[in-house]
């Protein structure tokens, strides 16, 4: 298992697509961890539902079904057994996410008979093909045999792309897609809609065609939903157990890791049809830890925190040469006619989707954070952004509210984070933070910290930057494996403590799945205090 909610891989890259039965049982391949936190587990499940809603919108029928049943087998089958889940306090969060499990069903029922007649249409031509075939070689067994080409009948509609070749059209898509989306929010809330009427809309579907919809629920009022949750969770549950148990990673006696690990070649490691992700939008970023060192705060003679910049700060403007060649019309930049393939893969094979990073979010964020690092604090910001035809892109820099000393840096007031995030229809996809005076690696604190992030999401990026070291900065996630569960199954209690494990972490950008883009808009918005 690559975690607990697998990467996603564009369906595309096999023609041949698959039946409702095999689909659901790939929805049930992840690892279930009892020792994360259930709000964890309940954000990625509503990660999983606004994931599954863009594939819907974009076409792509499998991996919508596959992220919906996911989710409610997540809610109705694995936090039904959650330690946390018999807790008073949580009993109306479980609530909450039975009632969008309801949803995912009525999709699951909408999409069932698409997606069974496309695998029907698919079969029937292979035999059809394979019936003419086996005339033909009877018939003319003295005949040269003519060179197999692949059906265009059974190829998906989306074009998969290269991420390294196609970076100018990755920009024209997220820009064009973002001031879409963007757009339908402002007209919602230029209707008057309410902010809690809004929300239910978007995690109930209805984000696309909001004007069509009463302020009703509209999501069947007599339908019995105790009955087909209970129906499902028994259904689902018969599957449930068939699953390998992850085993423990072997730990290796050195303690090395200031300098970033080779990633693994993966060249020979076939790439599943589907295997889809679903990470957490508003997964709850861990304190952000002390480092390795101690440092002197006085070491640049200052004290005190720094004045904060203001609350919202533009993202430089597209070079002219991106403008100039765009040319494109919308209907042409339809996400739903692209799909990115997976660019990099975990060390088990599993495929990483496309994390598209825009390189003057670093400068920006060292410009935010050079006060802090001329009086020897550390930084944090939170990588923010969304998911357009199966490749991740990065469109905002959120400063949250924070506590920092010399070797210490601390998110405050959680929640305005993911309010947030909510607000914009936002996934969480990573965090930044400075080492004012230390090289560029990943200290033990930092593992755990970023443990958090990437067990909900495999795709999830460190990025640390250390300006007065060379080099100075780096992007970063944990192996896996043995990282990840190395770091997950770890019990030391110590705020400092090694991790045996040699390759415990490796870089994600030189190779890796990460690709800075070139003209790639994004937005700072600062959510400290007084900003």
């Amino acid at each position: 298992m690559a975690s607990a909610l697998p990467s996603a891989s564009s369906a595309t890259t096999s023609s041949a697509p698959l039946s409702v039965e095999k689909i659901s049982k790939k929805a049930q391949e992840y690892e279930f961890n009892r020792l994360i936190p259930l709000r964890n587990w309940l954000r990625s499940s509503a990660a999983l539902f606004k994931e599954a809603q863009i594939y819907e919108r974009e076409g792509n029928d499998e991996q919508a079904y596959l992220l919906f049943f996911r989710q409610a087998e997540l809610v109705l089958v694995k936090l039904a057994t959650h330690p946390e889940a018999r807790d008073g306090a949580n009993r109306k969060a479980l609530m909450e996410a039975e009632e969008l499990v309801k949803t995912s069903l009525e999709k699951l029922e909408v999409l069932k008979p698409r997606i069974n007649k496309r695998y029907e249409r698919y079969t029937k031509l292979v035999r059809e093909r394979d019936s003419r075939r086996s005339s033909q070689l009877a018939n003319q067994s003295s005949l040269p045999r003519a060179p197999t080409h692949a059906d265009p009948a059974l190829a998906g509609v989306a074009k998969p792309l290269e991420a390294g070749e196609n970076r100018d059209l990755a920009v024209r898509l997220a820009k064009t897609e973002i001031s879409r989306r963007a757009t339908v929010r402002r007209a919602i809330r230029q209707a008057g809609i309410s902010e809690e009427v809004e929300r239910s809309r978007r995690t109930g579907g209805l984000w696309t065609d909001w004007e069509n919809t009463s302020d009703s629920t509209g999501s069947g009022a007599g339908d019995d939903l105790s009955k087909r949750i209970q129906e499902l969770r028994v259904n689902l549950d018969q599957g449930s157990h068939q699953h390998p148990t992850a085993r423990p990673s072997a730990v290796s006696p050195s303690y090395k890791y200031p300098t970033v690990p080779q990633q693994k070649s993966v060249d020979t490691v076939p790439l599943p049809p589907v295997s889809i992700s679903g990470g957490s939008v508003r997964l709850d970023p861990p304190n952000l830890p002390p480092k390795e060192q101690i440092l002197s705060r006085d070491q640049f003679g200052f004290d005190g925190l720094p004045p904060r910049p203001s609350k919202f700060l533009e993202a430089p403007a597209l070079p002219a040469k991106i403008e100039q060649n765009e040319t494109s019309s919308p209907a042409e930049l339809d996400p739903g006619h692209f799909t990115f393939k997976p660019s990099a893969y975990l060390e088990n094979g599993t495929p990483l989707r496309t994390v598209f990073l825009p390189p003057d979010l670093r400068t920006r964020f060292l410009a935010i954070a050079a006060p802090n690092t001329r009086n020897n604090l550390e930084t944090c910001g939170i990588l923010c952004g969304t998911l357009i035809s199966n490749a991740l892109f990065i469109s905002k820099l959120l400063i949250p509210e924070q506590t920092a000393t010399s070797d210490t840096c601390e998110t405050v007031n959680e929640s305005a984070i993911f309010d947030y995030c909510d607000s914009e229809d936002l996934m969480v996809l990573g965090w930044i933070h400075t080492h004012p005076t230390q090289t560029c690696f990943m200290s033990s604190r930092d593992l755990h910290t970023h443990c958090g992030y990437q067990v909900m999401l495999p795709e999830s990026i460190a990025i640390v930057c250390a300006p007065s070291k060379s080099p100075d900065w780096g992007v970063f996630r944990l192996t896996d494996p043995p990282g990840l569960k190395s770091v997950l199954n770890c019990t030391q209690t110590g705020l400092f403590h090694p991790h045996t494990e040699p390759n415990i972490y490796t870089d994600a950008l030189r190779p890796g799945h990460v690709f800075e883009a070139r003209g790639l808009e994004f937005e700072t918005v600062d959510l400290r205090p007084g900003s």
